[in-house]
């Protein structure tokens, strides 16, 4: 059997043709039409008013806070636990990042935490929906913010496919903000978007994307704006990946349920609750004793394997050693995501299982 990667992304002879008759067709490669085209897919699928591709998702959320007025000397509160794109995106507009401890059950923000942490200088929340699972307080999250006048920004990175009573993520927050690298659903290779239902917020992200130009094209300036746009070569890559979106949420709760079957009785692991009528998983965790033997023993067996985010307080580009924060340090420390990608068969889950039922029957 062949190395089964973590995760890898999926493309097949539908992306090679299209790019290849977009190239014949004397594509300019720059955003166009198959940028727009690609939008209005995301629209229709999520069920957003307006949907705007951005360059990946770090700059997505950017632009997502810069939209709603974070700047300078703003806090924006974010998990602790989450990839470090988050905090990084309100650290880029001069705003503070402050962390707070995330949910045991669904690792997503914790609602009391939060709270707790708001003061006169809060301006924004990024609540992220993990591996497409969200708090259970969701709608709390809305009114409270609303009720304090904090703008809620959803970092959905990890959440296309995935849904809260009926309702995409994304859609809760005032911008819910998603990415396409590599390891996601759908993968343009780098790429982002943002979704809101808010005209005036539409219209900001528009201008914050391209130069702060009264129209496109125009050479006339209405704000300070970046060169935050696509590509249409990548739009046409996300126009096939979308192509393949519900088959692949289908087969990415197979998958799920799969795992969850085979290791549920397992001695030294513990599965994470994933309500698959709702969630789609990016990737499929486990909190496992003796993480890194563990590791090591799947690479000999030819299974790839990657570990949690660390507890971002502690790590050198934030530093605040002196906070604590227990579940997400505890999560962080014995998470560990099995091979993910779309393309792993169900002889290779089971393949996978059995060797991490060995490596705990065995005392070592």
């Amino acid at each position: 059997m062949d190395f089964i990667n973590q995760m890898e992304p999926s493309f097949d002879e539908h992306e090679r043709e299209a790019l290849n008759a977009y190239m014949l067709n004397g594509g300019w490669g720059t955003e166009f039409q198959k940028t727009r085209a690609f939008e209005d897919m995301i629209k229709a699928y999520t069920g957003a008013k307006y949907c705007w591709i951005m360059p990946n998702g770090t700059l997505s959320l950017t632009a997502a806070l810069m939209a709603v007025g974070v700047g300078v000397g703003d806090e924006v509160i974010c998990p602790d636990y989450t990839m470090v794109a988050t905090p990084n995106a309100a650290e880029l507009i001069g705003a503070k990042s402050v962390f707070v401890d995330i949910d045991r059950e669904t690792l997503c923000m914790d609602f009391a935490k939060m709270k707790a942490a708001v003061n006169a200088k809060t301006k924004a929340i990024l609540l992220v929906s993990i591996n497409g699972r969200y708090p259970p307080q969701m709608q709390q999250f809305v009114d409270f913010c609303r009720e304090c006048h904090i703008h809620l920004i959803e970092d959905a990175a990890q959440s296309l496919g995935s849904f809260c009573n009926g309702r995409h993520l994304g859609r809760f927050g005032e911008i819910g903000s998603f990415s396409f690298s590599a390891p996601k659903i759908i993968t343009t290779g780098q790429g982002g978007a943002l979704i809101t239902d808010s005209d005036e917020l539409s219209e900001r992200i528009k201008k914050i994307r391209d130069f702060g130009r009264l129209t496109g094209g125009s050479d006339h300036y209405l704000t300070k704006g970046w060169n935050f746009k696509f590509t249409d070569f990548q739009a046409v890559i996300g126009i096939e990946q979308m192509k393949k979106l519900p088959q692949r949420v289908e087969r990415k709760k197979a998958m799920g349920k799969l795992y969850d079957r085979l290791l549920a009785d397992i001695p030294g692991v513990e599965l994470i609750k994933t309500d698959y009528r709702d969630t789609s998983p990016w990737f499929f965790d486990i909190l496992c004793e003796r993480r890194e033997e563990l590791q090591a023993y799947l690479k000999e067996n030819g299974i790839g394997s990657r570990p949690f985010y660390p507890p971002l307080h502690s790590e050198p580009a934030y530093g605040y050693m002196d906070l604590s924060f227990p579940v997400a340090e505890e999560i962080a420390a014995k998470g560990l995501w099995l091979p993910s990608s779309i393309s792993v068969t169900d002889e290779q889950i089971v393949y996978i299982c059995k060797t991490i039922r060995k490596f705990y029957a065995v005392k070592r």
